[in-house]
């Protein structure tokens, strides 16, 4: 019998307070080999998966446990004071994992997604191109026929944590002599296998979470196609519908709550307390611009969520959520260092590596705030899907619609 949600949530408290250590809030220092991070998010993924916690709402024949959002949602509330493999969660579980629980086969569920599970694997996504911009479906990285195989050339970039993967799910070009939407193919791709160089990417606030990858010649069985061949943008939708469903703050497959510690923040109260600005009324006033908006956030999250869950709404509305969890973090981001003023740029750290303050995160923070407006889709993407798909707005005219993709001009 599936255990209740108040159960579940008993137990979880007992086995959580038992087991797993106590959330530390401190900021590791600003170092560039995070590897000791992945070992321990991978040691308490173990943890959680020999505890019975692990996979919440994967089933049971991948390694999950076959619950429900509800139950994952006690066990975050609940795991709120413990550290937890938060660095799995995107893109590994909520994204890739979902994806392949969508539309993979039943060997590809069972190789990728229980590993996953236990704590063995991490998966990453290989999507966006350095000549693409945001237009995912005209992407030129190809995968070329020889006999049983496929053999995958050209680039990628952007791909989060691809540097700690073991797996990748890659979008290439199959068939050059259709239009650009109706010629991809979606491949798993081990991270290292022979052929692939990766590169990580120095972002202007000192994060190297991004990489770029270069495939040459890498030779991919048949057995690692994803979906049908020729069919990879159905694959993809999907696979992008989880990232925006991530990026909004509501994917059922995200098992903790916060942000991992090798991405420094700040929130706008932690400023304020560290600035001693606690009582000033423009501070006071712009905090609760920040907890108004986030509350409303929330709800908005969660109603969406259900309309979708109950057939009220297609799955195109997971853009609303994806866009205002942009419009939010970036608000916070914007508050934050409002707050903290000179501070923010002039912290109290010392030399390469310091710790440089609460003040000083948050202006680190706010270096990568339009990355909130990228993931899954731009914002500009996530508003046109909004008004074609959901308000029934004319969709705009595209040059390339139903021409071959060989018959496209490119990079002019």
């Amino acid at each position: 019998m599936t255990e209740s949600v108040e159960e579940f949530r008993l137990r979880a408290r007992a086995w959580l307070a038992e087991n797993m250590p106590p959330r530390d809030d401190s900021p590791p220092a600003l170092i560039e080999d995070d590897s000791h991070e992945w070992l321990a998010a991978k040691e308490l993924q173990r943890k959680l998966y020999a505890g019975g916690f692990a996979g919440i709402c994967f089933p049971h024949e991948y390694g999950g446990l076959g619950l429900s959002p509800d139950h994952q949602d006690a066990f975050n509330e609940e795991s709120a004071d413990y550290e937890m493999p938060l660095l799995l969660n995107v893109p590994t579980f909520a994204i890739c994992a979902a994806t392949l629980l969508d539309v993979g086969t039943e060997e590809q569920k069972r190789d990728r997604i229980g590993p996953a599970i236990r704590g063995e694997e991490v998966l990453c996504q290989f999507l966006s191109e350095p000549g693409g911009g945001s237009d995912l479906a005209g992407l030129t990285t190809r995968a070329d026929r020889d006999g049983d195989a496929w053999v995958l050339n050209g680039a990628k970039t952007w791909s989060t944590s691809a540097y700690a993967a073991d797996w990748g799910l890659c979008l290439a070009r199959t068939d050059w002599e259709v239009p650009k939407h109706q010629g991809l193919t979606m491949f798993l791709v081990p991270a290292k296998a022979p052929g692939v160089t990766m590169n990580r990417i120095r972002m202007v606030s000192g994060s190297r979470e991004f990489c770029e990858e270069f495939f040459d010649n890498v030779v991919l069985p048949e057995s690692y196609v994803v979906g049908e061949v020729g069919a990879g943008w159905s694959v993809a939708s999907r696979q992008l519908f989880h990232e925006r469903t991530a990026m909004g703050g509501r994917s059922p497959y995200i098992s903790g709550t916060g942000r991992p510690r090798i991405l420094p923040k700040a929130t706008p109260i932690e400023v304020a307390r560290a600035a001693a600005r606690t009582a000033d009324p423009r501070t006071r006033e712009l905090i609760g611009e920040q907890l108004a908006l986030a509350k409303v956030q929330r709800q908005m999250t969660d109603r969406v969520r259900r309309a979708m869950e109950l057939g009220l709404l297609p799955p195109a509305a997971s853009s609303l959520p994806r866009l205002l969890a942009a419009e939010s973090a970036q608000r916070s981001d914007d508050i934050a260092v409002e707050i903290g003023g000179s501070l923010a740029a002039f912290g109290p750290g010392e030399g390469a590596g310091a710790d440089p303050g609460v003040p000083g995160r948050a202006a680190i923070g706010f270096l990568s705030r339009q990355s909130a407006s990228l993931g899954g889709g731009s914002s500009e993407m996530a508003r046109n899907i909004i008004s074609e798909r959901l308000l029934g707005m004319p969709r705009e005219y595209s040059p390339d619609r139903n021409v071959p993709f060989s018959k496209v001009r490119r990079g002019r």
